[in-house]
């Protein structure tokens, strides 16, 4: 437990896959009390009625167990708050096996938006990522059941299951027509932390999540890298989910001196808790911290405790923008509800809720870096005219192949096509087939990577300071 955490809480933020929530949580760290209910009190009298009339008199026969469970659902739902929810006990266990150590499924963030099941961001060398799922990819498919307007755990219940079996999703994404994606579930390991050392002795560490291991992950990548006589350390938090927030304060304090503010909790009377660090031997080392979009939670506590109490610049987009903390309490028979009980603020006082945190140079990836995923299930050909062909004709853009992108699928694309093919040792055939569409994809990736603009801002920063 941080000794810097007065509420003596362990305060976690944002969950994967298995829990289908992205949200923060404070949990006790004592066993967790049973809650229970009294019918005795008047304004539950409707409510026990209700239960007694539906229970005796509709009919067909009646789960007692759904109708409690659908009566807490719809009082937790009622409060129109996203990261509020009530988990039924398979929600439940899955949460927590995804705290702990691992969890069997897919591997991707999820949140509800405007009424639709979102991917927040896949977890690195999860199925999902290697399958193609994308940040902001709507779910609206599970092995050809609609999903359209369920709820996140609905959804996660039909999505997880054992390692090795597989599923299919159905997936909106950008406007485009419905792709179909065949993922192979696996045990997803929590593993966070990333680093290496780069050109001119700086060295990166990617941090995708905070989980339990990730600070001392982190603290020991950290060391390493100075004991290689890295000259600055880029800390890439690009589609961090948030992860345990202890975790996100403990690693921030590294480089924080002491008695400088890490974050604030204000409650619902306004009373605020303030975390400081009492680190009296910080990192003094540049760095530089890359953000995004996809950088939610605790990820968004580091970056801005970071830069608000250590003077690290931020380089990149604006952050996601998730300023409220839930609490957790269980039920004896193992079921739970989570709800918002909190914000958390920056060492200063601001509340990024909604807002996000915009960065000190705002920095943009290549406008490729954005195009939707190439559907390689279907063969592309002269005379075809669709978005698939014009994101195709983008990609082949992006790669240098010149064409124009208009959605229809002409000579010149045709010529286009031939060429990357004869280039690529691909068989010549002047269509896009799944070989060639996977192949583009690769290529566009490797592009990406050499051209992270992002990154190379990041590196320049550390060696202005």
């Amino acid at each position: 437990m941080n000794k810097m955490m007065k509420m003596g809480l362990i305060i976690l933020i944002t969950a994967v896959i298995s829990s289908g929530l992205t949200l923060a949580l404070i949990k006790p760290e004592t066993v967790i009390r049973e809650t229970g209910g009294s019918t005795e009190n008047e304004d539950f009298s409707k409510l026990y009625d209700t239960y007694t009339m539906l229970e005796q008199k509709y009919y067909q026969d009646t789960s007692k167990e759904k109708l409690v469970d659908g009566a807490i659902s719809g009082m937790v739902q009622s409060l129109e708050d996203p990261y509020s929810t009530y988990m039924n006990v398979e929600d439940s266990k899955g949460f927590n096996e995804t705290i702990s150590s691992s969890f069997e499924g897919i591997g991707a963030e999820l949140q509800e938006v405007n009424g639709q099941v979102t991917i927040v961001s896949p977890i690195k060398g999860s199925p999902a990522e290697k399958a193609g799922l994308k940040p902001k990819d709507q779910i609206v498919k599970v092995d050809g059941k609609d999903v359209k307007g369920k709820s996140v755990n609905d959804t996660v219940s039909l999505i997880r299951g054992e390692k090795g079996t597989s599923v299919k999703l159905g997936i909106s994404r950008g406007g485009s027509q419905e792709l179909e994606f065949s993922i192979v579930r696996d045990e997803i390991p929590i593993e966070t932390v990333y680093s290496e050392m780069m050109e001119d002795d700086i060295g990166k560490i990617q941090v995708t999540t905070f989980s339990e291991n990730t600070a001392a992950d982190f603290a020991e990548a950290v060391n390493e890298l100075q004991e290689k006589g890295a000259k600055g350390i880029v800390l890439d938090l690009r589609q961090n989910p948030g992860g345990l927030m202890d975790k996100a304060i403990q690693m921030s304090e590294l480089f924080i001196p002491e008695g400088k503010n890490i974050l604030q909790v204000e409650d619902k009377d306004g009373s605020k808790e303030v975390s400081a660090s009492r680190n009296d031997n910080p990192v003094t080392i540049p760095a530089s911290v890359i953000i995004d979009e996809g950088t939610a939670s605790a990820g968004e506590i580091m970056a801005a405790a970071l830069n608000e109490s250590a003077g690290i610049p931020l380089i990149g987009e604006k952050t996601f923008g998730k300023g409220t903390i839930q609490t957790q309490e269980n039920y004896k028979d193992g079921s739970s509800v989570k709800f918002t009980i909190a914000k958390w603020l920056t060492p200063s006082g601001e509340w990024v809720h909604k807002k996000g945190i915009q960065p000190s140079k705002k920095v943009s990836l290549p406008a490729y870096s954005e195009l939707p995923f190439l559907n390689s299930s279907k063969t592309l050909k002269v005379g075809d005219a669709s978005k698939e062909v014009k994101t195709a004709q983008s990609f082949l853009n992006a790669l240098g192949y010149k064409t124009a992108e208009n959605g229809v699928f002409e000579e010149g694309t045709r010529k286009a096509v031939e060429k990357y093919q004869t280039d690529s040792g691909i068989k010549q055939t002047g269509t896009i087939d799944e070989k060639t569409a996977v192949s583009m994809m690769t290529d566009l990736q490797e592009k990406i990577k050499k051209n992270d603009t992002q990154l190379k801002e990041a590196v320049e920063s550390i060696k202005n300071q």
